[in-house]
């Protein structure tokens, strides 16, 4: 009975996703990093597209499918990070942190960069931003961090939790 008297409204509510308003309270910068990680690879690999000998139409296809998960990923950057900052940094984080404004927008930046072009060095930069982020981030948990490298391509370095 339920189901029928939601269902009748269900025309007239516009779906809404978020992460999250509530607040959750689930707040985690290893998906920062993991996003601008996998935004660097996808910029090696349409790098390095022209190498495999591709006919004309595969290397097209390649490049649009690398080049829309590149793009994917940058945004993805981007909205974890606003999450973090607009959510979970705030108050007395922030008089400890000043410069978490400067950094949020700088990787929006970075961000915007890897999407609109196609230089390694902005895959660089939005990965060694993110991991600034991420010690932010955990150290206002009270979490230490440790650098490690990726075991998988493109073998950077990322800041993680020590748990």
């Amino acid at each position: 009975m339920l189901h029928n008297i939601i269902s009748k409204f269900d025309k007239n509510i516009d779906t809404a996703s978020a992460h999250c308003d509530i607040p959750c309270g689930i707040y985690d910068a290893r998906a920062v990093t993991y996003h601008a990680v996998s935004t660097l690879r996808q910029i090696d690999i349409l790098l390095s597209l022209e190498d495999k000998g591709l006919s004309h139409t595969a290397f097209a296809m390649q490049a649009a499918r690398n080049t829309a998960e590149k793009e994917k990923q940058a945004e993805l950057v981007k909205h974890e990070v606003r999450v973090i900052w607009g959510d979970f940094m705030k108050g007395d984080k922030l008089e400890k942190f000043p410069q978490v404004h400067a950094l949020a927008h700088s990787i929006m930046v970075a961000g915007s960069a890897c999407k609109q072009d196609l230089h390694r060095e902005d895959g660089e930069k939005l990965v060694a931003l993110c991991n600034e982020f991420s010690e932010i981030f955990w150290a206002m948990k009270g979490v230490k961090t440790k650098k490690v490298t990726t075991p998988y391509a493109p073998n950077v370095e990322v800041v993680e939790p020590v748990l």
